[in-house]
């Protein structure tokens, strides 16, 4: 399997930054890795050898990107106003850097955004916001409104909101979503969540597909048993549904 380090200054970020690459060819995938995770993480955990046979043949070029999540949402040493400010910059290195660099490498017009855990809420938070950027989302044992607690999935923004909070959580700006070329473009998505019985964010997917059902916006919604919110559940689940 092709395997690529890169790592760089990030003007957004301002610090260096690492990336993981995996394949040649095919549709891009920007993996997001799990809460407070590392862009090795997927391969440490063998998700992306779960992933071999799509990649070695040409299907899907894996971009396994870094988080900051311990320097934004789970940063409690800062004001909260700062953790949304930082997710933002992170945002920004995503579209800015990253994406160019996905499309230098490889002209495949289709780019997919995936992610575990947090890493599901990066990955369909981008997409939602940049609907025309991607094909495809794909979100595992997501968590969709990071101010909401759930047992011990405390409120990441500790009370905190503001217009940039509002913004990135997708359950809160997609229930008021209006604009029809807006929601034309989400809906040409393929857009696929995924979560477990006993996970603690199952509701939070279904308030997110309700959103997305009311606003007559496709998509698919996959239930597994039991929590299934571990990386031997991810490694069945990216061959299924990426």
């Amino acid at each position: 399997m092709k395997r690529e380090y890169h790592k760089w200054y990030s003007s957004n970020l301002e610090k260096e930054m690492e990336l993981l690459i995996f394949g040649y060819s095919g549709a891009k995938v920007l993996f997001f890795p799990p809460r407070m995770g590392r862009f090795y993480d997927y391969e440490d955990w063998k998700v992306i050898k779960a992933l071999e046979d799509k990649i070695n043949n040409g299907h899907l070029q894996i971009f396994c990107v870094d988080s900051v999540d311990l320097e934004s949402f789970y940063n409690s040493f800062v004001h909260p106003g700062y953790r949304i400010y930082r997710h933002i910059q992170y945002e920004k290195y995503v579209l800015e850097e990253v994406l160019p660099l996905a499309n230098k490498i490889n002209n495949n017009k289709s780019i997919i955004s995936a992610g575990c855990s947090l890493g599901a809420y990066h990955a369909v938070n981008v997409a939602m916001r940049h609907p025309n950027l991607f094909c495809k989302v794909v979100g595992l044992s997501g968590r969709y409104d990071l101010t909401e607690s759930k047992g011990y999935f405390q409120d990441l923004l500790s009370g905190f909101h503001n217009d940039f909070v509002y913004f990135n959580m997708p359950n809160q700006y997609l229930k008021n979503l209006s604009d029809p070329i807006l929601i034309a473009q989400i809906d040409k998505m393929d857009i696929v969540l995924v979560i477990g019985k006993e996970d603690p964010f199952l509701e939070s997917n279904y308030i997110l597909s309700n959103i997305l059902h009311e606003k007559g916006i496709s998509h698919q919604v996959f239930e597994w048993d039991d929590r299934a919110h571990k990386a031997r559940y991810w490694r069945k689940m990216v061959q299924i549904y990426l």
